[in-house]
């Protein structure tokens, strides 16, 4: 999206605006604004995981990577492919990140943190960051066009499209905590598997089932479930 200078995400505009202001690579900038945002998880209350803490770093490198294999190009013919390659790809990479269940990045763990501090909805919280973040960019420098609109319409229906087509088959077996009876119901073993995404919060209270899912046992309010966040 950045090598087809046709309008970029709302972070990226902001990203991009910050970057020509102080000379710093874009993806430089990503990666101390990511670290920025997540200290305002801290107030709000907001626990990080493996994959926030990864795209904090792993985003802002491969921006850098890929700027310095994908080539300056002029003509609109190759610039097209190139933003619908983008859009496309980060459809791709939210229904990865997501169902991974590894924890938000830190722009997605502000809008949860956010929505459920001040009771408003989540589209309401989302839309209030990423406008400011947008006029900021803009204000900046960054990148505003066809791209960015583009963006705003494909990316809820890419990231739900491959959501579904990463998401665990219903009946498929999930890893689970069982009960080893052969050791006197002392340890508990792991079985094999792709992670459930059920959480299954419904288990009656008082009761210990004898299969626990893992998901139930590694985290129950996973908030990467609540929002889609590419960046």
């Amino acid at each position: 999206m950045i090598r087809a200078a046709l309008g970029l995400d709302p972070w990226d505009v902001f990203h991009q605006g910050l970057s020509r202001l102080t000379g710093l690579s874009i993806g430089v900038v990503s990666i101390v604004v990511g670290a920025a945002v997540l200290l305002l998880w801290w107030p709000i209350r907001q626990r990080p995981g493996l994959g926030t803490v990864s795209n904090v770093f792993v985003v802002g490198l491969a921006m850098d990577g890929t700027c310095r294999l994908v080539p300056h190009v002029e003509a609109l013919a190759v610039r097209v492919p190139l933003l619908v390659a983008g859009v496309a790809l980060n459809g791709l990479a939210t229904g990865l990140y997501i169902t991974a269940r590894f924890g938000p990045g830190p722009r997605d763990g502000l809008m949860t943190g956010l929505h459920r501090r001040t009771g408003r909805s989540v589209r309401l919280v989302r839309t209030g960051i990423e406008v400011t973040v947008l006029a900021a960019g803009f204000a900046l420098g960054g990148g505003v066009g066809v791209g960015t609109v583009l963006y705003a319409l494909a990316i809820g229906p890419l990231a739900q499209f491959f959501l579904r087509v990463f998401a665990e088959p219903e009946g498929a077996p999930g890893p689970s905590v069982v009960k080893d009876a052969n050791r006197d119901g002392a340890t508990d073993a792991t079985s094999d598997g792709e992670v459930n995404s059920d959480t299954n919060s419904g288990a009656d209270a008082g009761s210990t089932p004898d299969v626990m899912p893992a998901s139930a046992v590694i985290r129950r309010d996973a908030p990467e479930r609540a929002a889609v966040d590419p960046i």
